[in-house]
């Protein structure tokens, strides 16, 4: 029987924003609070590289292997290789935006920037009426939607009688109208409306819902109330239209939910089904054990040679991603060298991606070789290359290039997305009043920005440990009405934390968390597990690791390691520390073995193989 049918081991789950509407309007208080009677229960349910020389010839030409070898065959030895122990002690993802991580330090596998849902689900849950067009085309028809309006100036939870008094006024409902609405809404993250949308017009049988209507509605209810909810709806949809689309958008929220038991259970019920094996469903797969479980990489693309499924782009990118991230540069100029031979050239996206991997790797000329292809013979002309290069440059301690192309986006209109990255790239480099001035600009073109824009400036001031300036800016965060997400309480954590305020930080995590009905990142559990470490407090650290596995976080070995640490820091022995890590399917990297030998005075010969037996 094929390995997928295996259990898989504990899972790692994907941090992601439980959606409410509560903002930021006790954010002050909170964040002047005293430290004491912090509530720590969840329930289950809550949801510088410098660089000298700048080669000009191509990478894409010079640096690979001239040996010929069928795809199949080298990606999944590659994609088995070094997946053990070194996959564990480096970070396994960063933001393509963010800072990389300190040595180990932080784990921020779980962010939502390396993996967006736009990876996933984005695509499946659009119609087919005109499902081709491009954004600039949805953005301009959505804004000339009177439904649209009238929802957007709807109450919360009065969907049905905006439609209804739509209706009333004259208008005429077609599936185009729908398409628009529900396509905005979710750009804007109101998925509780457009679900409610759905609801009603299939409720009211206003129009005839197909195929995509419903993998629209089960994207939607897997989003609001969970993919468990979202399998039970599919067994209302009638027969005839469960069809193959539906059960992907499932497979891809259990995927995003990192749930590796019931993604798994959902691609075997299509192969059941009949449904034939796609390059969408291997791709979910393969984005799901690039997270929680590597070593089963090889059996995906094993199966799709069997099956005789083509990789796409997008798998390419994940294995790129695979490689990189384990600093396997040879393997990941493998892969890059069999999709060339294969026809697919890499796109701006993964031409950012392997410039990074160089760049972290060590190979920063390589990296420069191919910012500069990115940018091609005119950069005004390439312009989406701009928030692409731009946090590189920074990353490559290169302020002069970054500068220049932070001039080609000002002197041609700025757009929001490069004044995110210029934020950010600014930060890198320490020049934060930059990044100050791009910010305060932003508000004299778009009057209002959305919250993310604001957190990537405090992202800044918390790795630049400007405790104030942070605190300050939260403060107007509330007042300007931005909704909290995990990246704001990221950073308000790390602001904290850094100014030595652990407490606090633990009071704003618990409080801001159960508030505003979202779930904390993993890299935020680990800065305040990590600090409680140091400390040897093993009671705050026992309690932020309970935390961390009630809000599903129960896939990674680093939390271990870093309790574990607190038991040694302490120098109080951590018995029964082995059994617990047999316990709950885990596999120990070297520091953990080492640890556990400090941490035991009664067997000082613990060894891999112990462990796993």
């Amino acid at each position: 029987m094929w390995a997928l049918r295996r259990a898989g081991s504990p899972l790692r789950t994907r941090a992601h924003q439980v959606i409410g509407v509560h903002g930021f309007a006790n954010l002050e208080v909170l964040l002047n609070a005293d430290a004491k009677n912090v509530e720590v229960h969840h329930k289950g349910d809550c949801q510088k590289l410098d660089c000298c020389g700048q080669p000009k010839q191509s990478v894409f030409q010079s640096s690979f292997s001239s040996v010929r070898f069928m795809w199949i065959r080298g990606l999944f030895s590659w994609a088995g290789a070094n997946s053990g122990v070194k996959d564990d002690e480096f970070n396994d993802g960063f933001s393509d935006l963010d800072v990389p991580p300190e040595a180990d330090k932080n784990d921020p596998g779980l962010t939502s920037h390396e993996s967006s849902d736009a990876d996933t689900i984005d695509a499946i849950g659009l119609y087919e009426i005109e499902a081709d067009a491009k954004p600039v085309e949805l953005i301009k028809k959505a804004s000339q939607s009177t439904l649209l309006k009238a929802l957007l100036e709807a109450a919360r939870n009065d969907v049905t009688g905006a439609v209804k008094k739509w209706l009333n006024d004259g208008n005429t409902l077609h599936k185009s109208d729908i398409f628009h609405a529900v396509h905005s809404l979710r750009r804007r993250r109101f998925f509780i409306k457009a679900l409610q949308l759905l609801e009603c017009v299939e409720e009211s049988k206003l129009l005839d819902f197909g195929e995509r209507e419903y993998a629209s509605r089960v994207d939607l209810v897997a989003k609001v109330h969970g993919a468990s909810n979202a399998e039970k709806y599919i067994e209302d949809i009638p027969a005839t239209h469960r069809c193959e689309i539906v059960y992907n958008t499932l497979l891809a929220n259990y995927v995003v939910a990192a749930n590796v038991r019931k993604a798994e259970l959902v691609f075997n019920k299509m192969k059941d089904l009949g449904f034939p094996i796609t390059v969408f469903s291997c791709n979910q797969l393969l984005l799901l054990y690039k997270k929680v479980d590597k070593k089963k990489i090889s059996d995906v693309l094993i199966m799709m040679e069997k099956e005789n499924v083509k990789p796409s782009l997008f798998t390419y990118k994940l294995l790129v991603d695979i490689k990189g991230f384990a600093r396997d540069i040879e393997s990941m100029e493998k892969v890059i060298q069999t999709m060339q031979e294969a026809g697919i050239e890499p796109d701006l996206m993964i031409q950012a991606k392997i410039a990074k991997h160089y760049i972290f790797g060590g190979h920063c000329e390589k990296g420069i070789k191919i910012l500069e292809q990115m940018e091609g013979d005119d950069i005004k002309k390439n312009r989406p290359a701009c928030k692409l290069v731009l946090p590189l440059y920074a990353f490559l301690g290169k302020k002069s290039e970054a500068e220049r192309i932070w001039k080609v986006c000002e002197d041609n209109g700025t757009r929001l997305d490069e004044c995110l990255s210029a934020i950010e790239a600014f930060g890198t480099l320490g020049h934060v009043e930059k990044a100050e001035e791009i910010f305060e600009n932003m508000f004299k073109t778009w009057k209002t920005v959305s919250s993310k824009y604001y957190n990537a400036l405090l992202s800044v001031y918390a790795r630049k440990n400007l405790f104030d300036k942070g605190k300050e800016l939260a403060k107007r965060m509330g007042d300007d009405g931005c909704r909290i997400g995990p990246s704001t309480l990221d950073s308000l954590v790390k602001l904290h934390v850094d100014a030595g305020a652990v407490e606090k930080a633990d009071t704003i995590l618990h409080k801001l968390a159960l508030n505003n009905k979202i779930k904390p990142l993993y890299t935020t559990y680990l800065t305040l597990l990590d600090s409680y470490s140091k400390k040897g407090d093993i009671h705050n650290a026992e309690k932020v690791f309970n935390n961390l596995r009630q809000m599903g976080y129960t896939g990674k070995i680093r939390h271990y390691q870093v309790l574990l640490q607190a038991y040694v820091n302490a120098k109080v022995p951590a018995y029964g520390f082995k059994e617990r890590i047999k316990a709950d399917g885990m596999f120990p990297n070297k520091a953990v073995v080492s640890l556990l030998l400090a941490a035991d005075p009664f067997n000082k010969k613990n060894t891999i193989s112990e462990l796993h037996n």
